[in-house]
């Protein structure tokens, strides 16, 4: 015969590593500190605390819940026989087998939702609060149409009828209506729905929304409370190495795409609305101007922000707008990214957007107020997008390297294993999901890769970049130079190599294989950076492996033929031009009034404006001149982009640290402390809080205590003033602190004296 007749009984006879499970798995019963056992056992029935601890129960045990809520026997009005384990094994033998229910009551009972006297099974009352479908659902297998059916039924329904049920799917699936009594007009809408089975009688002023048709109305994945075992996803098998060849492309084009978007906010930073995001006409300029569509270019800026690569200031330089305006632009760490290995610069994103508490995937959806969302609003923040985003990936990571799941059985699993929260994971939510992750590389063919394992798994951040990198292809060395001036990259170029071909011509298609273009323009923006001729030449010459057309050797002698004739510098500027008739034409020129130019000698002038607006001007006044320095050497002066100072602290989101393992066994051995000193038999005794005695009488008893080696129960209120009793043995009192040994741990332990409360000697 058990012993056990409650739950705080229960919890005295659990060890002390069942104590520290249950407070890992419900971290709120430890604060503050429970006195008692019978503080601990009366939280663990808080309605708060338990609803919280029911958010990651799945079908099957919300289904254990129902059948102890509503099988037990009354044995007087309020008071109910609990069931036995034979019993609910009986009642849900059919559709669920031995070991899942075991390990389904395993898991309850480490929460102490569920209690157990030996045979007996008793449910914390709350826990039925907890059920996330009308209580019934689970026990009574309702007779009711399929999902193909209800589908075709809404599809035949009038606009009344379908206004009806959506409101009942928003608001609650129960409504009162004098339709619903027999004989009501079966012309009417609530008639007619009861017809076609889209909604129960419950009685004849009350109906029901079906629970799958509930599901449907509201876009989630259709989970039936008594389906007891997990739905079974379809899946497609690939190779490890297809996932990351796939994952591997798209990663690149993101870090393309990424670097084009720093660039045009770099050139004009974008301003901030007044609530703090990015205008929609903004973020379109964007778009234009990185050659990415608008849920590309949405995603981009979110994930660079959390990157730290982007952030909203007062940009230096700052545009030629009001000086007191917020805009968005580049901060310096992205100068040091740009120049990082791909898989680098792959991890820093990849791992910003895994820890994003946002949903890019929002923007342009519509607010309360009827608005779309902005990019980088306030309005995407959502408290579970971390922990939805990884139960996404982490449901990918259960299944073999390279298995493929549709997004619609994804949604049905995560809403079957967390039925409470199956609104999160609806199947729109769950593929805009999962089409980020395969925009950032970290799934390739609806696979997680190698390198999305190791992101998610929290290792050392190297171990995700160095998956990466295996799966990015090789740089190469060489180029495909076409008769039609494109230069074709066959695969990533080694990073000095892209940068002066990015330099010496503009990309015309991206992809596995980058197509660029030579133009007049592009070999002046050479020029202009300091390349001669001859190094141009010698570029093409050394890295293609095609013959160097003539056409690109005319075009690079033609511009540096007529590149730099012209000179500019600093007086605030100057001009100087070994043709005398060339500066003359310049100086007849209406540009020269704009800048104020001045002739000093045949072959030079000098101007009033800085040294970028002269090149500037007289570029568009079609010459062609070029910047020097004090030496005469060319100097590169393309604008560096605007850069935001980055902020002195790092903003992130408030996450509670849970307790370690080690202070929760601190804390269960305190607990046990306190239950010894209250179930301790207590002999002389004496109060320090001017009731009955004084501090003197505590000194001699705890001073006698540790003369004749007998343990004390003690009062004591530390700092924080939380009082607690517990069973010690006194070794030194002086110097206003009482030494003591715990019985227990054999620790010994230090007491302020002023601090304790009470003395008794155990008998």
């Amino acid at each position: 015969m058990s012993t056990i007749d409650s739950l705080t009984g229960w919890l005295t006879a659990r060890d002390d590593a069942a104590l520290v499970g249950l407070l890992e798995l419900r971290p709120d019963l430890a604060v503050p500190l429970p006195s008692s056992m019978t503080v601990l056992a009366a939280r663990v029935e808080q309605r708060a605390s338990v609803l919280r601890a029911t958010e990651e129960l799945n079908t099957l045990e919300f289904a254990i819940v129902e059948v102890l809520a509503r099988h037990g026997t009354e044995r007087a009005p309020g008071d109910r026989t609990p069931l036995t384990r034979t019993a609910l094994r009986e009642r849900l033998r059919d559709r669920v087998g031995a070991a899942a229910l075991d390990a389904a009551l395993a898991r309850l009972t480490a929460r102490a939702l569920v209690w157990d006297d030996g045979e007996e099974l008793h449910l914390v009352p709350a826990t039925a609060d907890g059920l996330p479908w009308p209580i019934g659902s689970a026990t009574e297998i309702p007779d009711e149409l399929t999902e193909p059916e209800i589908t075709a039924a809404l599809a035949r329904l009038g606009e009344a009828e379908r206004a009806l049920l959506e409101k009942l799917a928003a608001t609650g699936p129960r409504g009162r209506t004098r339709d619903a009594a027999p004989g009501a007009d079966p012309a009417r809408p609530v008639p007619r729905l009861l017809a076609a089975g889209l909604l129960h009688r419950v009685d004849d002023e009350t109906v029901e929304i079906p629970l799958t048709v509930g599901q449907l109305l509201r876009n989630e994945a259709v989970t039936r409370p008594h389906v007891l075992v997990p739905p079974e996803p379809a899946r497609t098998e690939y190779t490890p190495a297809e996932a990351n060849a796939a994952a591997a492309g798209e990663a690149g084009e993101f870090l393309r795409h990424a670097a084009a978007v720093l660039a045009a906010l770099g050139t004009m930073p974008a301003p901030a609305l007044r609530a703090g995001g990015l205008g929609v006409r903004e973020l379109r300029r964007v778009c234009k101007q990185a050659g990415v569509d608008e849920p590309r270019a949405g995603l981009l800026v979110e994930v660079l922000a959390a990157a730290r690569l982007l952030e909203k200031g007062l940009p230096d330089p700052a545009p030629d707008l009001d000086a007191t305006d917020d805009f968005w632009a580049p901060t310096p760490q992205a100068d040091g990214w740009g120049e990082a290995p791909p898989a680098r610069r792959w991890a820093v994103l990849a791992r910003a957007w895994l820890e994003l508490d946002r949903m890019p995937w929002l923007i342009g959806s519509r607010d309360a107020a009827d608005k779309p969302l902005p990019a980088l609003a306030l309005e995407l923040r959502s408290p579970h997008a971390v922990r939805d985003r990884r139960a996404v990936l982490a449901l990918l990571a259960e299944f073999p390297p390279g298995t493929a799941i549709p997004a619609a059985d994804i949604s049905r699993i995560l809403a079957w294993r967390e039925p409470r929260r199956r609104r999160q994971y609806r199947p729109e939510a769950v593929a805009r999901t999962l089409e980020e992750a395969t925009a950032l590389g970290v799934i390739g063919r609806a696979a997680l890769t190698s390198a999305g394992r190791a992101l998610l798994h929290g290792g050392a951040d190297g171990d995700a970049e160095a998956e990466m990198a295996a799966a990015l292809p090789e740089p190469v060395d060489h180029v495909l130079v076409q008769a039609d001036l494109t230069v074709v990259a066959p695969g990533p170029l080694l990073p000095e190599l892209e940068q002066r071909i990015a330099l010496t011509a503009d990309v015309e298609s991206a992809g596995a294989a980058t197509v660029y273009r030579v133009s007049e323009g592009s070999v002046r923006r050479a020029l202009d950076a300091g390349l001669t001729a001859a190094e141009l030449h010698a570029l093409f010459g050394t890295h293609s492996r095609t013959p160097v057309p003539q056409a690109l050797t005319y075009l690079i002698d033609d511009v540096a033929r007529r590149h730099g004739r012209l000179r500019a510098g600093m007086a605030q500027s100057f001009l100087r031009s070994d043709d005398p008739a060339l500066l003359a034409q310049v100086l007849a020129a209406p540009v020269a009034a704009e800048l104020a130019l001045r002739g000093i000698a045949p072959t030079v002038a000098i101007a009033q404006a800085p040294l970028g607006e002269v090149l500037e001007r007289l570029r568009a006044a079609g010459f062609a001149p070029a910047g020097e320095d004090s030496a005469g050497v060319v100097l590169d002066l393309r604008p560096r982009g605007a850069r935001i100072p980055a902020r002195s602290t790092v903003r992130q989101a408030y996450r509670p640290t849970p307790p370690s393992t080690e202070q929760l066994e601190q804390l269960v051995a305190e607990l046990r402390a306190g239950e010894r000193a209250a179930g301790a038999r207590s002999g002389r005794s004496v109060r320090t809080d001017g009731t009955r005695t004084s501090t003197a009488a505590t000194l001699a008893l705890l001073q006698l205590a540790a003369r004749v080696r007998r343990s004390v129960n003690i009062g004591y209120v530390d700092a924080a003033g939380v009082a607690t009793q517990r069973v010690v043995e006194p070794l030194k009192v002086g110097n206003g602190q009482l030494d003591a040994l715990d019985p227990v741990t054999g620790a010994v332990r230090q007491f302020t004296l002023h601090r304790i409360a009470s003395v008794a000697l155990l008998e």
